[in-house]
């Protein structure tokens, strides 16, 4: 099964950033454990579904896609019977996911738009981890998800520059300009997060001169992703 599961350092760095900021913001409870393995597990599902309607290939990808299927349905279930105003989630979920579908299903899944997408369906992971916290500050739980939503555009753009659209010049300037247009919007937010964002755009600025492997950008990523959680951590605490 190890084939069949995502090994995208972004992916993984998007399914877990959110909650660790909605942690940090709101508290734990013992309820995030079943929340995480339920989201876990339907990010596991996901992959599969999308390369079988990517490519067709039935015979590759129904085993997989069965066994995460048949994993989430008790956890999602035991989840809800806790929580059933998550159904509202589920919905809001469910639409970002045809969306995600209908991009494999024409070959177009690396569209930036797609990756918008994703990014807005992941970020917003930071809502029912609020709801579970007990708490309902939608303001500070707006503020982290659009922090964490502006911090992975600009990595989308980034990571485009680096490895498929190298050379760019295009795609360099439009990564370059986004990131000094996040930098003023967060600053406006919490100037405490103005040196993370700095960072982020000397990296847009500087690292794309450099051939650098994808193996190695996905580990840059993952250091810069712990900076943002250091900053977020002392920040929102």
């Amino acid at each position: 099964m190890n084939r069949y599961i995502p090994n995208q350092h972004g992916a993984w760095v998007m399914l877990i950033l959110p909650f660790l900021f909605g942690l940090v913001a709101f508290g734990g409870h013992s309820l995030h454990i079943l929340l995480f393995i339920s989201w876990l597990l339907l990010y596991l599902l996901s992959f599969p579904l999308l390369q079988w309607i990517k490519t067709g290939k039935a015979y590759k990808y129904r085993q997989p896609a069965l066994v995460y299927a048949g994993l989430s349905i008790p956890v999602l279930s035991l989840l809800l019977i806790y929580q059933p105003d998550l159904i509202g989630y589920g919905i809001f979920l469910g639409i970002c996911f045809v969306l995600n579908m209908y991009y494999a299903r024409t070959r177009n899944e690396r569209a930036l738009i797609n990756d918008i997408i994703a990014i807005v369906m992941f970020c917003s992971f930071i809502y029912p981890v609020m709801y579970i916290g007990r708490t309902t500050d939608w303001q500070l739980a707006t503020t982290l998800f659009l922090i964490a939503v502006l911090y992975f555009v600009g990595t989308a753009l980034y990571v485009k520059t680096m490895l498929r659209e190298r050379g760019n010049v295009h795609y360099y300037i439009g990564s370059i300009f986004y990131h000094i247009v996040i930098c003023g919007l967060v600053s406006w937010m919490n100037i405490g997060l103005i040196i993370s964002f700095a960072l982020l755009l000397l990296r847009s600025i500087i690292l794309p001169h450099f051939n650098l492997k994808s193996k190695h950008v996905g580990i840059i990523e993952i250091c810069f992703a712990v900076v943002l959680y250091i900053s977020i951590t002392i920040l929102y605490s």
